[in-house]
C-alpha cells in the first residue's frame, strides 16, 4: 500500500525535468503569492470533464486534445487565441458530423508553458547554455541572462492563463461556437485551398441541417445547445511547485478532496512517469482527469503499476493513456499494452499522440514532423484497436491557427526548403491549419466506419 498522500508528499520523491532556481527566496515568495490567487478552473468543471471522458471509455465520444507545443509570452494576442480556437472548433465539427461522434474538446492552452528537454544544455556556435524550458521557467533567447530560471515568470504565466481563459469563456458564452457561425470559422490564409473547399462543403451541409431542425420546431433548450459548447484546458504537470500552489481542497462540492485548479486535465510526460517519482506522486492525489504519456520504453508491467497508482479505484474517465510511439514503432509497442490493460480489466481512455514520436531533423537543420508519418501513426492506432477489439478514444496534436511552415507535407505541400519561411515555434514543430483540418478529415473517415454513417466526407478529403 502506498503511503498516505499529502499536498507536498511529492517533495520527498526523486524528481527530474525541473529547473534549479538560484534564488530560492524569490521562489518561496512567488509560491506564497500563487497560493492566494483565485483558481483558474473550478471543481464542477473538472468533474464534468471526467464524466465526459467516462463516456469516451464506453465508446460514446472521442477526445480531441490539441494546441500549442508551448505557449509563449510574446504571442499572447487576441488574434492568436481566436485563430487557434476557431481552428479547434473546425476540427471538432469535422469529427462530430463527418465522424458521427460526440467530441470532448480539451485544449493545450491557458497553462502549457513548461517543456521537458532531452538535454539540460544546448549548444549554438560553440557556445553552451542551459536549455530553454518554456516561458514559465526561462527565456528562449540564447543568452546566459535569459536562460537563468526565474520563478517570477510563474506569475506572468498565471496572469496570461487567466486572461486566455477569460477570453475563451467570453467567446463561448457569446455564442461564438454556435453552428450558425461554422462558415465564419475561416482563416484568411486558407482561402482557395483544397482543404477550405472540403470544409465549406461540410459547413453547407451542417447549415442545411440546422435550418431543417428550426423548421421542425427546435425547442429553446436545444437551440441553446447549438449556440454553446464545452471546452476544457490541459497541460503537462511538469512544474510541481506551481501546480501545488494552485491546488485547492474541494469545499464547494463538499468532497474534501484536492483539485488542481491550474487546468481541468493534467498529464504526466514520458520522461517523468517514474512510478516512484515526484510527478506520479503529485498526480495520484488530485481528482482531476490525468493523462499518462506512453512511449516505446514503457513495458506492460510498469504500465499496470502506474495504473494502480494513478487510478486505484478504476474510476471511468480518470485516466487517459496517450501513446506517443512513432509511425515505425506503434505496431510493435501498442498491442502489448492494450492486451495487458484489457486482461487486467482496467478502465482507460486510449489516445494517440502522433506528433512526438515522429520528430526528425531536416537536412536544412530544422526540427520537423512529416505529415505522412503523423497520418500513418493515427491510421495504425485505429487499425491496432480494431484488431484488439478496443476503442480508439482520442487524438492529441500540437497545432496552431497561424500559417506556420514547421511540419512538412500535407495538402499545403510544405517541403524541407519551405521550413525557414515561417518557422515560429519555440520548441517543437506544429501542424498549421491546413494540415490540422486534413488530419481531422482523415480521422473522421475512421470514426465514420467505426460508429456508423456520418455526414459524407467530401471525396477530396480522403485522398
Amino acid at each position: 500500500m502506498p503511503a498516505a498522500w499529502k499536498l507536498d508528499s511529492w517533495r520527498s520523491k526523486p524528481i527530474v525535468q525541473v529547473p534549479d532556481y538560484p534564488d530560492q527566496a524569490a521562489l518561496e515568495e512567488v509560491t506564497a503569492s500563487l497560493r492566494n490567487f483565485p483558481p483558474l478552473v473550478f471543481v464542477k468543471e473538472v468533474q464534468d470533464l471526467k464524466q465526459r471522458l467516462a463516456g469516451v471509455v464506453g465508446g460514446s465520444g472521442f477526445l480531441l486534445q490539441g494546441g500549442d507545443c508551448a505557449e509563449s509570452f510574446r504571442e499572447h494576442k487576441t488574434d492568436y487565441i481566436r485563430d487557434y480556437f476557431q481552428l479547434f472548433l473546425q476540427m471538432a465539427l469535422i469529427l462530430t458530423f463527418a465522424g458521427n461522434t460526440q467530441v470532448v474538446k480539451v485544449g493545450r492552452v491557458a497553462g502549457q508553458f513548461a517543456k521537458p528537454r532531452s538535454s539540460p544544455t544546448e549548444k549554438q556556435g560553440g557556445k553552451e547554455l542551459p536549455s530553454y524550458r518554456g516561458d514559465i521557467v526561462n527565456g528562449p533567447e540564447f543568452t546566459a541572462e535569459a536562460r537563468v530560471p526565474d520563478p517570477r515568470r510563474q506569475l506572468q504565466a498565471y496572469r496570461q492563463s487567466a486572461a486566455t481563459l477569460n477570453f475563451l469563456r467570453a467567446l463561448l458564452d457569446g455564442g461564438y461556437a454556435s453552428l450558425d457561425n461554422a462558415h465564419r470559422w475561416e482563416l484568411k490564409f486558407m482561402e482557395g485551398t483544397p482543404v477550405e473547399a472540403r470544409y465549406d462543403a461540410l459547413a453547407d451541409e451542417i447549415k442545411r441541417t440546422v435550418e431543417v431542425n428550426r423548421l421542425l420546431g427546435m425547442t429553446a433548450e436545444n437551440t441553446l445547445a447549438l449556440r454553446t459548447t464545452s471546452f476544457y484546458t490541459s497541460h503537462e504537470a511538469l512544474l510541481l511547485s506551481y501546480e501545488q500552489a494552485l491546488t485547492r481542497k474541494d469545499e464547494a462540492m463538499g468532497s474534501g478532496q484536492y483539485v488542481a485548479t491550474s487546468a481541468h486535465m493534467l498529464w504526466i510526460g514520458d520522461r517523468t512517469r517514474q512510478p516512484d517519482g515526484a510527478h506520479v506522486e503529485f498526480c495520484r492525489g488530485i481528482i482531476n482527469p490525468i493523462g499518462l504519456k506512453c512511449g516505446p520504453s514503457l513495458e506492460p508491467d510498469e504500465l499496470l503499476r502506474l495504473i494502480d497508482i494513478l487510478n486505484p479505484d478504476d474510476e471511468p474517465g480518470r485516466l487517459t493513456l496517450i501513446g506517443r510511439f512513432g509511425a515505425t514503432k506503434i505496431e510493435k509497442h501498442l498491442p502489448k499494452l492494450i492486451r495487458a490493460v484489457k486482461k487486467a480489466g482496467r478502465t482507460v481512455v486510449w489516445e494517440c499522440d502522433p506528433m512526438h514520436g515522429n520528430t526528425i531533423t531536416a537536412a536544412t537543420g530544422y526540427k520537423t514532423r512529416p505529415f505522412d508519418s503523423v497520418v500513418s501513426e493515427v491510421e495504425q492506432f485505429f487499425a491496432v484497436h480494431r484488431a484488439e477489439g478496443t476503442y480508439p478514444g482520442g487524438v492529441h496534436v500540437e497545432m496552431t491557427g497561424q500559417n506556420v511552415t514547421e511540419c512538412t507535407g500535407g495538402a499545403t505541400k510544405i517541403s524541407e526548403a519551405d521550413l525557414a519561411r515561417q518557422y515560429d515555434t519555440g520548441c517543437d514543430p506544429r501542424l498549421n491549419a491546413g494540415q490540422s483540418l486534413e488530419l481531422a478529415f482523415r480521422i473522421a473517415e475512421h470514426l465514420k466506419h467505426h460508429n456508423g454513417a456520418g455526414a459524407d466526407v467530401p471525396k477530396a478529403a480522403a485522398e
